[in-house]
């Protein structure tokens, strides 16, 4: 055993540096791993033997951290609070607070810590450099006015009153001898991954004020790295003098230049290199991330921050496919789901409710130029915004969101702890504060802010209410390639003339992978919101083409939208309302081979398909593909531009608002004489069972009168008594016709689909819809699903 006297470097109120001493006992030799279970079965107090190596005891801490953070996340997550509150909380719980004996829980020694410490320091340090790989930095140079001053002046304007608090309280301190200004910078900056985990955890990542939050961080988190930077630069003047100032401010810049403008490109004409879809070579990832593991090194050397080595190492990494995806692939699942929370639980540890009980004037006075810090910057934010013209409610829920404070704040202090700058009472008080801070923050602002309330329309948005002259808007929505022919024959159907065109929107939707900021391409402006990225040209070749070969008949504008694929409906239902839609074509989830086996299927758009259901500003069709048909092996006749012969449609009808809106749609693509349309109407022999009201029926009755008279098709009328008698009618009718359009009829209980609801597998096409879809019937037909507008104001 050896005992090793230690002298600390630390900041009081009334001395710049102070020294403590410490007695820290070690055990030598260490001992690293058990001699295994059986050998330790064999004595006694097996339990305290085990746990006296530093293998097992370490894993036994991320279990017991693990198992409690998880505890306590099932309980918070029912009010809304992030799992860095969890996170925070178990550390707390395993920490001084509670056990205040040598953290008897987990046996926390000081050995213990430093293993402990290290595990969790090697994952605070991969998700900054992951953050900074997600990070587009272009975007400050192409973000509007309103996000530059919000991003700017948030950080100004708080930092100055900060150090006015500071030195109103300390007349004769030193701001850059005594890290003064490094806190001011701490109290008044912004980070940008704090932000980014706020809005996903919100899910208003892409929505309008996410998107406006979000682009205030880059810039703010920017302005404060520069800050940060200077202040370092100062700091060694003040310390080192001039010239050592000088040498660090050239080694600091040329390490930079050689980062971005050395690294960055190589690392760009590899991106360039690889072929579209093609995955980047392992070894160009070894090399990557051998340079992000010896840049917090170079940093130290250089008297920078070592965070800050690994920040601009993942800058100088091409954000998205195929490079930055992949990092963020291969190395987040570990990151987030391991190391990081170990990181946050042992910085809660480090929190002592007795240290802020007694606290020292230094403490204080900080913490008293933390709030006045929060509070400026809260009052900044919200003044900028109201200044826009934003309502209220948006302003009050951007001023909360800008002041957000996470795990990048909390690790920083932890940081600064552990090297003595600052007091174990001032930690204590900004520990308090940002835990506070991270639990207010997300209630108010989904409690300010619901992105769904837009989507509330005073007016109807349905083919029923468009007239036959008037241009229908549609939205078609893409997300692999095999969309787009079956999105242009379904659009054949209509056949689109001068007299009846058609404004189609396409939405390319595209997993967001390896970048952090969401991205919104409008093609036909050519004008590329926050990226230069290519994306779609396959899609915008193919609908120019259908455009070109309908002319005046058809105008198409494609978007391309890159987001979370939780979060993609957002893009769709602001597009729709913006661009006035009324229908909205949505592919479904699963696609068939012809002998009934699954081609594809992906449960994200079929979850995608669910959110846009339940929040569509206007109708909405799923758009099915049934190809099962052994003597069809050419689908391309199954398109009205390829057929000589009439192109049979049918429409389901047995009553209700979609079922009027399916009628509606087929009226319209009805008016060209090479479209024969059937009008199936499928009644029950007793009325028992039926749901519809007085007003339905007549509303049917009406529809059903006027589409007879103004449209020339075949009526048949088919009475069944249950389930089973209407499938076994459909089976035998289905072959005949190359689209169906039904309602989807969602929870609309009738005797025509008696007994069917049980066996329903997709409950977003109806009951219809899923029969129709079911491996029981043969044939090559589309099937659309129409439901009407849903989200009217009342």
């Amino acid at each position: 055993m050896a005992v090793r006297n230690s002298s600390k470097g630390l900041i009081t109120g009334s001395e710049p540096f102070s020294s403590r001493v410490e007695r820290v006992c070690l055990k030598f030799p260490p001992r690293v791993s058990s001699p295994g279970l059986p050998a330790l079965l064999l004595q006694k107090d097996m339990h305290e033997k085990l746990l006296d190596y530093s293998g097992p005891r370490l894993q036994f801490q991320m279990v017991v951290i693990f198992v409690l953070t998880q505890m306590i996340h099932s309980l918070l997550k029912i009010f809304g609070l992030p799992v860095f509150v969890s996170q925070m909380v178990a550390g707390i719980i395993l920490g001084p607070t509670v056990f205040p004996d040598n953290y008897s829980l987990i046996n926390i020694s000081e050995d213990s810590i430093a293993a402990l410490g290290a595990v969790g320091g090697i994952g605070f340090v991969y998700f900054l450099f992951l953050s900074a790989v997600k990070m587009d930095v272009s975007l400050t140079f192409k973000s509007g006015k309103k996000a530059v001053y919000i991003g700017i002046l948030t950080v100004v304007v708080p930092m100055i009153s900060g150090l006015i608090t500071i030195k109103m309280c300390h007349p004769t301190i030193d701001l850059f001898a005594n890290r003064v200004f490094f806190l001011s910078i701490s109290y008044a900056g912004t980070s940008f991954q704090v932000i980014h985990c706020l809005l996903s955890e919100l899910k208003i990542l892409n929505s309008e004020l996410g998107r406006l939050g979000l682009s205030s961080a880059l810039i703010g988190d920017m302005v404060t790295l520069i800050f940060t930077i200077l202040g370092t630069w100062v700091s060694s003047g003040v310390q080192l003098g001039a010239l050592g100032a000088l040498v660090d401010i050239i080694a600091s810049s040329i390490f930079m230049l050689l980062v971005l403008f050395v690294l960055r490109p190589v690392l760009k004409w590899v991106v360039n290199n690889t072929p579209e879809a093609g995955q980047i070579k392992d070894i160009c990832f070894y090399l990557v991330v051998v340079a992000f593991m010896l840049s917090p090194r170079v940093a130290y050397l250089l008297h920078l921050n070592p965070k800050y080595g690994a920040i601009v190492c993942g800058l100088a990494v091409p954000d998205g496919p195929p490079l930055g995806s992949v990092l963020v692939e291969k190395l987040d699942p570990i990151t987030s789901g391991l190391l990081l929370p170990i990181f946050t639980a042992t910085c809660g540890m480090r929190f002592n409710l007795t240290d802020i009980k007694k606290p020292d004037h230094y403490a204080s006075d900080h913490a008293i130029a933390a709030t006045v810090a929060l509070i400026i910057k809260f009052c900044v934010c919200l003044v900028l915004a109201m200044s826009c013209k934003m309502r209220i409610r948006n302003s009050l829920a951007l001023a909360l969101i800008m002041i957000s404070k996470g795990i990048v704040e909390i690790g920083s202090y932890a940081v600064m702890y552990d090297k003595r700058m600052i007091s174990a009472a001032l930690y204590g008080y900004l520990t308090v504060m940002i835990v506070s801070v991270a639990s207010i923050v997300p209630l108010l602002v989904k409690w300010l802010y619901d992105p769904s309330r837009k989507y509330l329309c005073s007016h109807k948005r349905t083919i029923l209410n468009c007239k036959l002259n008037q241009e229908l808007q549609m939205l078609g929505c893409i997300h692999v390639s095999g969309h787009v022919n079956s999105i242009i024959n379904l659009l054949h159907t209509f056949c689109p003339t001068k007299q009846c065109p058609i404004a189609l929107d396409v939405l390319h939707l595209v997993k967001l992978s390896g970048q952090a900021t969401p991205l919104f391409i409008a093609h036909h402006k050519h004008i590329q919101t926050v990226s230069e990225k290519s994306y779609s040209e396959n899609v915008i070749v193919t609908f120019n083409q259908f455009q070109r070969n309908h002319w005046e008949a058809v105008s198409v504008n494609v978007f391309t939208a890159v987001s979370p694929p939780n979060l993609m409906y957002e893009d769709i239902c602001n597009l729709a309302m913006d661009r006035l839609t009324s229908f909205i074509i949505l592919p479904f989830h699963r696609r068939w081979y012809i002998d009934g086996s699954i081609e594809s299927e992906d449960q994200t758009i079929r979850s995608l398909n669910f959110s846009i259901l339940e929040r569509a500003p206007c109708s909405v069709g799923i758009l099915v593909e049934v190809r099962r048909n052994p003597k069809i092996t050419n689908f391309r006749d199954a398109s009205p531009a390829h057929h000589s012969s009439p192109y049979s449609i049918a429409v389901i009808f047995m009553g209700g608002p979609d079922d009027r809106e399916a009628l509606a749609l087929a009226k319209r693509i009805s008016q060209k004489q090479s479209i024969s349309l059937t009008l199936i109407h499928i009644k029950a022999k007793t009325c028992l069972g039926n749901i519809l009201s007085d007003n339905g029926r007549m509303l049917d009755d009406e529809m059903l009168r006027d589409i007879k008279r103004s449209v020339k098709l075949t009526y048949i009328q088919e009475q069944v008594k249950d389930g089973p008698e209407t499938s076994t009618f459909l089976r035998s009718i289905v072959e005949d016709y190359q689209l169906i359009i039904v309602g989807r009829r969602y929870r609309s209980k009738d005797p025509q689909t008696l007994g069917l609801e049980e066996w329903a597998e997709f409950q977003e096409i109806g009951i219809i819809g899923d029969l129709l879809s079911s491996l029981d019937f043969v044939g090559n037909y589309s099937l659309l699903i129409v439901q009407q507008q849903r989200q009217q104001a009342a």
